[in-house]
């Protein structure tokens, strides 16, 4: 049905309009399956090992069979998206490469000349007009290869069916050096994008509160006119519309309710009804993701079944809960939830109950990184499109935000728009609780983290914070040690410290020359410094 209509469009060139209703009213009487989705049927789901490395045409049939049986091994210990770059890697940047400038190879086995050559080419990409730039990723490319051989060696030593393929890998030990350099680098990209970034969080947050209020209020006021009136805003003037569609029928009506109006300053025509969806949604996802540190699936995946709460044993008070499902590490965990953030969930939920009969709908959603629709659940980030629901998709979420984040006017350090993903969010968070006192590892496991290491890569340090932190534990120290510790230094005292100073730099042999250089005073004794 789907195919039909889209090799057979209508005259404005997009599909016929009702595929989705006429999908679940096929699937209400039975003739597709039960509370399935046309959007889920379309999509692709995970696809068999076989036929991902099918894709990149690999000629040696023995090695095509290895690369499927080693991927299957290591396939149920990483999610889908990792495990399809771990494919392009291994059959695609690597095999498939080799193959196609060593035609006929056969053997994992390469020559010093063929692995020589192929870590060259790989470091650079060749873009599509035929310029060359630099891979970025090259370590970690290098890395998989050489974990790809040395995975097979290991293996070998208690599986002999893997023994004929346990051969020296192409990837050397040095080649991989650096991979610990490139790691702090982009660490300190991204503290440096996060001390750009979290200043601005409080002016993104009130703009995404004021519009959508803005575009609540023009909604509110624009009901209470028939089509035709005028009416004034905040002192703009507007006039409301007739329902797209009402004179034009080839037009797919996106919404029984939708409002427009006419903007008679621009002379600007828009869905004030959609508008004010998305404001909503926009500000709904901000507040939840700044308030929570969550990453963007385990946002999507919050369902009012996930709002708890747990009494305190001591006082008896009722304590809400956020109850955050598993994702990256398959871990559960518990969040506090802060007033602020009660209210930005309360509204969400009174919002969707008002929509739909006091209740909050249960819909399917799909999981773009592992291919799968899970069950029908009354998910929070759900919205209207047309005549079905849906859960907001990644890409979405990144719209919404970005879009109020263009409304501020803001721009980074070479004048362009600031830009903002959802996972910026869960690093400002990280660095504003830790920043704020709260210890580092209590914070892992607000984040779901299962290292410090990773928790403390998060926190970006503000140089006022350094300073300011570093002058309280100052201040601290010496009001636990006696007054006379610290006090000022008589001059008798701070000439003897230089001349000391001075007398140091002289056995070290530092003294008028580059440090590390032979120098006459170097390791001699003291006494024949003294005058």
């Amino acid at each position: 049905m789907y195919g039909w209509a889209m090799h057979h469009p209508r005259s404005t060139s997009r599909p016929t309009g009702g595929l989705h209703l006429a999908w679940e009213l096929l699937s209400a009487i039975g003739v597709t399956p039960a509370d399935s989705r046309l959007r889920h049927a379309v999509l692709l789901g995970q696809r068999a090992t076989a036929d991902l490395v099918d894709d990149y045409e690999i000629a040696a049939a023995r090695i095509r069979d290895l690369l499927i049986r080693y991927l299957d091994t290591r396939r149920p210990t990483v999610d889908y998206n990792s495990f399809r770059t771990d494919v392009a890697i291994l059959a695609g940047l690597f095999w498939s490469d080799l193959q196609r400038h060593h035609p006929g190879i056969d053997t994992l086995q390469l020559t010093a000349e063929q692995a020589a050559a192929w870590r060259e080419r790989v470091r650079v990409v060749v873009q599509t007009d035929g310029t060359q730039r630099p891979r970025t990723d090259v370590l970690a490319i290098f890395t998989k290869v050489r974990t790809f051989y040395l995975d097979i060696q290991r293996w070998a030593v208690e599986d002999a069916t893997w023994a004929e393929w346990a051969v020296p890998s192409p990837v050397r030990r040095n080649d991989c050096h650096g991979f610990a350099k490139e790691q702090r680098a982009a660490r300190s990209r991204m503290h440096q994008r996060i001390r750009e970034r979290l200043p601005h969080l409080p002016l993104l947050a009130d703009t995404a509160h004021r519009l959508h209020a803005d575009a609540a209020d023009l909604l509110g006021v624009a009901r209470q006119h028939t089509p035709g009136d005028e009416f004034e805003v905040d002192g703009r003037r507007y006039c409301r519309l007739r329902m797209k569609g009402a004179d034009r029928t080839s037009v797919y009506d996106r919404g029984a309710g939708n409002v427009y109006v006419r903007d008679l300053v621009s002379d600007t025509d828009e869905n004030i009804t959609i508008r004010e969806d998305e404001r909503f949604w926009a500000w709904a996802a901000i507040e939840t993701l700044r308030h929570t540190g969550l990453r963007v699936e385990e946002l999507l995946e919050l369902t009012q079944l996930a709002i708890v709460s747990y009494r305190l044993p001591e006082s008896n008070e009722l304590i809400p809960l956020l109850q955050v499902v598993p994702s990256k590490n398959n871990e559960e965990r518990l969040l506090l939830v802060s007033p602020e953030l009660a209210s930005v969930l309360a509204t969400i939920v009174t919002r969707l109950r008002g929509q739909n009969d006091g209740v909050v709908p249960s819909i399917p959603r799909y999981d773009g990184y592992e291919r799968e629709v899970g069950p029908p659940l009354p998910h929070l980030f759900q919205r209207q499109r047309g005549s079905r629901r849906t859960v907001i998709s990644h890409g979405g979420i990144r719209r919404l935000i970005n879009r109020t984040l263009a409304m501020t006017g803001l721009r980074d350090s070479h004048g362009d728009p600031l830009a903002y993903t959802p996972h910026d969010f869960r690093r400002m968070f990280a660095t504003e609780a830790v920043a704020g006192g709260l210890p580092v590892h209590i914070a892992a496991r607000l984040l779901g983290h299962a290292s410090l290491d990773t928790t403390q890569a998060y926190v970006a340090v503000f140089q006022d914070d350094l300073v300011r932190t570093y002058r309280a534990f100052l201040a601290k120290r010496r009001a636990i040690r006696p007054a006379e510790e610290y006090r000022s230094p008589t001059e008798e005292e701070w000439a003897e410290f230089q001349q000391h100073f001075q007398t140091r730099k002289l056995e070290l042999g530092t003294c008028g020359r580059p440090y590390g250089t032979p120098c006459q005073h170097e390791h001699a004794p003291l006494t024949e410094l003294t005058p």
